[in-house]
């Protein structure tokens, strides 16, 4: 089974991502030093895991958006 983050976890990463969009990456590193930027966490792992997640979210967003478009692409040839 996979790692299932707390909805605090999730919360912060989604409005670091809102605010921050043109900086978040898919490098984990650097959504790390970004967190470590942004947010006043003196916890270690809350700062991994909010890295982690916020890498994850990243990319689902960006797959989203690719999926979206070559949908949008797919309808207007049949149209």
């Amino acid at each position: 089974m996979g790692t299932v983050y707390t909805k605090d976890i999730k919360r912060m990463a989604e409005l670091i991502y809102e605010k921050y969009t043109e900086e978040v990456t898919s490098d984990y590193q650097k959504n790390k030093e970004l967190v470590k930027k942004v947010v006043n966490v003196n916890s270690k792992t809350v700062r991994n895991r909010l890295a982690g997640y916020l890498t994850r979210y990243y990319n689902k967003a960006k797959n989203k958006s690719a999926a979206q478009e070559t949908f949008e692409e797919e309808t207007e040839s049949y149209a």
